[in-house]
């Protein structure tokens, strides 16, 4: 037992390297000037650099949109799932992983493909509107369809772990008996008990869109990661202050949902106990 504990510690104090001495590296390429000595100048020019509050607004915009579009979908599917045809399961948990094996060159590709029939096919159709609204600068619609695409793997594990630890049916079975609609019944007496798992898939959705590059910027567009990308090309100290920033607001973000998930368990055991 003692010999499985220094090794537990040893893979630990590994993994602590691998993670901390690049970090460590970044923060120092950051605040280490050349002839000035340590400053902080690249992380306060960040706020007022041109495009970055755009690019930023425009991220969390779209990391909004998409959970609350992937959830709608995903939430009453699972629970379906779970529910009324269990042998589907195979199915669909096989479509959610495609995103995970089709690579993202591909994927724009085809999304480009298909926004080219706008112009050249359906120019003359009120669907040529369509094309147009969904591809529109101030809010490009086109990334949040892409975008809840590729977070269906990671909702669709997420929301799958928590339904397995809870009793659906039961659940679902007690509010219909209590005078519920199948509406109400998933509203109140199921996502209720789904919380940390909704809590993972929002989190998980929400460290894709702020670090995706691929889609957007073959598309176009400049969200956040694009903008660190251009910024790196003529400012590389305040683009690895952007990076590093960012992977400390994401790692205060993972451990606030930590906190919150082990609290609302704590409150739920307390409840529960006579």
């Amino acid at each position: 037992m003692a010999r499985l504990n220094l090794w537990r510690w040893v893979v630990l104090a590994l993994a602590a390297l691998y993670f901390l001495v690049p970090m460590a590296a970044s923060v120092v390429f950051t605040v280490d000037v050349p002839g000035q000595g340590v400053t902080f100048d690249a992380y306060s020019e960040i706020v007022s650099s041109d495009g970055f509050v755009s690019s930023l607004v425009l991220s969390l915009e779209l990391a909004v949109a998409t959970i609350v579009v992937v959830l709608l979908l995903m939430v009453p599917a699972t629970v379906a799932l779970r529910l009324g045809v269990p042998r589907l399961r195979p199915v669909v948990e096989v479509v959610c992983s495609l995103p995970l094996v089709v690579p993202p060159i591909a994927f724009v590709a085809g999304i480009a493909t298909v926004l080219k029939w706008g112009p050249e096919h359906l120019s003359r159709t009120p669907l040529f509107q369509t094309f147009v609204a969904i591809q529109d600068p101030g809010f490009p619609v086109v990334l949040v369809l892409a975008y809840v695409v590729m977070a269906l793997p990671f909702v669709y594990r997420a929301l799958d772990a928590g339904l397995r630890a809870v009793d659906v049916r039961t659940l679902v079975e007690a509010a219909r008996s209590c005078g519920a609609s199948p509406t109400r019944a998933l509203v109140h007496a199921v996502l209720p008990n789904l919380r940390g798992a909704l809590l993972n898939a929002s989190f998980l959705t929400l460290a894709l869109v702020l670090g995706e590059f691929t889609v957007a910027r073959l598309l176009g567009y400049q969200p956040f990661a694009v903008w660190i990308y251009n910024v790196g090309g003529s400012q590389a100290q305040m683009s690895v202050a952007v990076s590093v920033l960012s992977l400390f607001v994401t790692w205060a973000l993972l451990l606030a949902l930590a906190v919150f998930g082990g609290r609302s368990r704590t409150a739920s055991a307390s409840r529960g106990r006579p």
